[in-house]
Parts: structure tokens; C-alpha cells; sequence
């Protein structure tokens, strides 16, 4: 029997300023684009809450490692839509785990 394999989990929670929905919607849909641009990205969904008062967006990103979750944060694409999450948000939080 093969054993399987493990990867790593990356997911990241933001809050908004308020007033910045159009650029929130903005910075999900470029998140979104980097699925097939950026190899290293196995598996990733991108939300928006549905209930008030807790974070507002959600990533939740599969990589087949450590060195890719690091080449993936450094990647200039993923750089350049990071920036245009640091304008507009009030917090984040992440967790990387191994499944």
C-alpha cells in the first residue's frame, strides 16, 4: 500500500476597511487568477463571509510543501496582489499546518 503523501495548508483571514468592498472584490479576483499562473499552488478557494462581525475574506491554499509555500509568497505575482491587500486591510491572520 502507498502511503500518502502530506501537504501543507495555508490559510489566511482578512478584515476590511470599511468602504473598500470594490477593492476587497478587487484583490479576491486577482487571489483568484494565480490558480494555473503560479505552479506551486495545488489547490486554492478563495471566500467572502457571509455573516457579519468576524474577518471578511478567506484563502485556503494546498501546497506540496514548505519550499512551495516559500516560493509561492515570494512569487512577483503574488507579490504584486499582496500589496493591494495591504492598502485596504485592518487585520490578518494565517495558519500553515501539515495534513
Amino acid at each position: 500500500m502507498k502511503e500518502r503523501q502530506s501537504v501543507i495548508k495555508h490559510i489566511v483571514m482578512w478584515k476590511f476597511q470599511p468602504g473598500t468592498e470594490e477593492a476587497m472584490h478587487e484583490f479576491l479576483a486577482g487571489l483568484r487568477a494565480l490558480k494555473g499562473k503560479i505552479p506551486q499552488i495545488r489547490e486554492q478557494e478563495v471566500g467572502v463571509s457571509c455573516v457579519p462581525g468576524g474577518y471578511d475574506a478567506v484563502l485556503t491554499s494546498v501546497f506540496d510543501s514548505l519550499e512551495d509555500l516559500e516560493l509561492y509568497k515570494k512569487d512577483p505575482r503574488h507579490v504584486e496582489v499582496s500589496e493591494k491587500c495591504k492598502a485596504i486591510r485592518t487585520s490578518r491572520a494565517a495558519v500553515d499546518y501539515e495534513v
